[in-house]
């Protein structure tokens, strides 16, 4: 089976462009000419069947939200509520990070339920089942983790998060330096750990070829995982992260000659001044590939308010090149996130996207606010509540307040300064 990438440059239309191209309010064929030189993707298994979404230049901004058990809170039915909790409040992805309990079986569950894209980070099973062994990290054996990348391309996980950019030299770099927080990525944490306990270079890297050959045979998009991103605002920016990225735009090129569609994925934390120009750098070296990204979160003294902290980041970064933003919970950095952690954390990032998609007018973003804008002047409530964000919130709101059955709020009552300015 060719994969979107393939047929992109064979000058083939898919099913799946179509679906986008009308969505996306695009042309399609404008559409296939991004697929084909890498630029936009369309994350979709073979053996995933669901509403297809696609990511990148000129698109809407699309957002992702982690979920899964841990070692020390494993209950499965709250992990699928999140999911439905998630999706209901608009997200275009979920990611899987599971790390306790029957891990493949949780996420074939999650892969018959998601009715969006569903990705992986694939090292977090290998290491799971290794350290439950009593093993030591010393002891991953790489073909356990060529095999698990296979099993769960079978499955019909959609994008993987394989961190191939932490090598020797980008370590290197990151030895050479001073950081305050070290290595916060825990695939990039894991993949040092054994290639200096065992002398070896990244087997992601070393054998890339391997994981180029199984992503195509079932079209999964790769999303290569930034293993050396900044963990503090302090460390942005620095000689590791920037060494990791090289790396990452050798491996773009490598994926796309190969027929395979790949993302990048980009910094954690950051202050606000250097975004835009880390945007940039990205997007240059890594021949423009959609860009996917935590945060970035802009400040690291809000524990607990994180996700307003991720949501201001993901603005400026979606509108300076960002495509994709993972979400950020208010349980970020302080424990496993909750049902309401899981929705705050989905809308302070639809925020986010939305806010970028109407400063690059894409996805009908200024349409919308036009239409709110409208409804306020007009004082329809119903249709500020029906295009809102988080509907539910804004109708719920209004109907408890004292002016529930009133035109007017509790706010300025009959000060309305609509209501006067209208009456003129």
């Amino acid at each position: 089976m060719n994969t979107q990438i393939e047929k992109a440059k064979e000058g083939i239309i898919t099913a799946e462009m179509h679906i986008v191209a009308k969505n996306e309010k695009v042309e399609v064929e404008w559409l296939r000419n991004e697929i084909a030189l890498g630029r936009i993707v369309i994350p979709k298994n073979k053996n995933h069947d669901f509403p297809v979404i696609a990511i990148g230049n000129g698109l809407r901004t699309k957002v992702n939200a982690n979920m899964g058990t841990s070692e020390k809170h494993c209950h499965f039915d709250e992990e699928l509520e999140k999911m439905k909790v998630a999706i209901h409040y608009g997200a275009d992805a979920i990611m899987d990070l599971s790390t306790g309990g029957d891990l493949h079986i949780i996420l074939q569950r999650i892969i018959q339920e998601s009715s969006v894209m569903v990705g992986t980070v694939p090292i977090y099973g290998v290491a799971t089942r290794l350290l439950a062994e009593g093993k030591e990290i010393k002891e991953l054996d790489p073909e356990d983790l060529f095999r698990e990348i296979e099993i769960q391309a079978k499955m019909g996980v959609d994008f993987m998060t394989l961190h191939c950019g932490v090598t020797k030299v980008s370590l290197s770099f990151l030895e050479n330096d001073s950081r305050v927080c070290g290595i916060v990525s825990r695939g990039g944490a894991l993949l040092k750990r054994w290639m200096k306990e065992n002398g070896k270079e990244n087997p992601l890297y070393e054998q890339y070829d391997r994981i180029l050959d199984i992503c195509k045979q079932y079209d999964v998009t790769i999303s290569l995982g930034d293993g050396l991103r900044p963990g503090a605002g302090a460390d942005a920016t620095d000689r590791a992260q920037v060494a990791e990225l090289l790396v990452l735009g050798e491996l773009v090129d490598r994926a796309r000659d190969k027929g395979v569609q790949v993302m990048v994925e980009g910094p954690g934390h950051m202050p606000l001044d250097q975004i835009e120009a880390n945007m940039k750098l990205m997007k240059r070296l890594c021949g423009e590939a959609p860009f996917y990204v935590l945060g970035p979160l802009v400040t690291d003294s809000a524990p607990g308010y994180d996700h307003i902290v991720g949501a201001i980041g993901g603005t400026v970064a979606a509108i300076h090149g960002a495509d994709f933003l993972c979400y950020v919970t208010p349980a970020e950095h302080l424990c496993l996130p909750d049902v309401k952690d899981v929705k705050e954390g989905v809308i302070a990032s639809r925020i986010a996207a939305h806010s970028a998609d109407l400063v690059n007018n894409v996805g009908g973003a200024r349409d919308r606010d036009l239409t709110i804008s409208k409804a306020r002047y007009d004082l329809d409530w119903e249709s500020m509540f029906q295009n809102s964000i988080d509907p539910e919130m804004a109708r719920k709101r209004k109907m408890e307040s004292e002016s529930s059955e009133e035109d007017h709020c509790t706010m300025c009552g009959n000060l309305c300064a609509v209501k006067n300015d209208k009456s003129m």
